[in-house]
């Protein structure tokens, strides 16, 4: 079913849905998951601004049909299974691994489950990993399964995640 974007003022615009025509974009084009989400916040945000409410919901649904989707369950399915086009052999990352800031270069890359992968790391210096100040461990070379948010489930005892990615 087409979906209609209804103003504040009442007036109903004309349906959002795609051509038929069109097929939808390849995978390589489509963003991440979580910027999907973040566009949706600034689509949902930018037309508040100009006085038309609209519910998370819908602004999901709008950025599905503009990206060539039905609707937002269709597009979800089609970029939530993937990891960040950085992810790849021989791309570089950052972020932190028990609160130790690293860059890295990816030696591996899997899915474990929907939305969930685990990588090998080769970090560009080694980070200690121990938070005592009487000893050091130091590690180079780490693997982690991280989520959605890029982050490991693991969490240390102050409840900071093991291994955390910038997207």
């Amino acid at each position: 079913m087409p979906f209609s974007l209804i103003t504040s003022s009442g007036t109903s615009h004309a349906p959002l849905a795609p051509d038929h025509g069109e097929s939808p974009r390849r995978a390589g084009e489509l963003p991440t998951l979580t910027k999907a989400k973040d566009q949706a916040k600034r689509l949902r945000a930018g037309l508040a601004e100009s006085g038309t409410d609209l519910s998370h919901a819908q602004a999901l649904e709008l950025l599905a049909h503009q990206h060539g989707f039905r609707d937002w369950n269709t597009f979800h399915a089609a970029i939530g299974n993937r990891p960040p086009e950085d992810w790849a052999p021989g791309g570089r990352v950052t972020g932190s691994y028990l609160s130790q800031p690293f860059v890295a270069t990816i030696l591996s890359v899997g899915r474990v489950q929907p939305g969930w992968f685990c990588l090998v790391l080769d970090l560009e210096e080694a980070v200690d990993v121990v938070a005592f100040d009487s000893f050091s461990n130091f590690r180079k070379r780490i693997r982690g399964i991280v989520g959605p948010q890029a982050t490991s489930r693991e969490r240390t005892s102050d409840g900071q995640p093991h291994l955390v990615l910038d997207l």
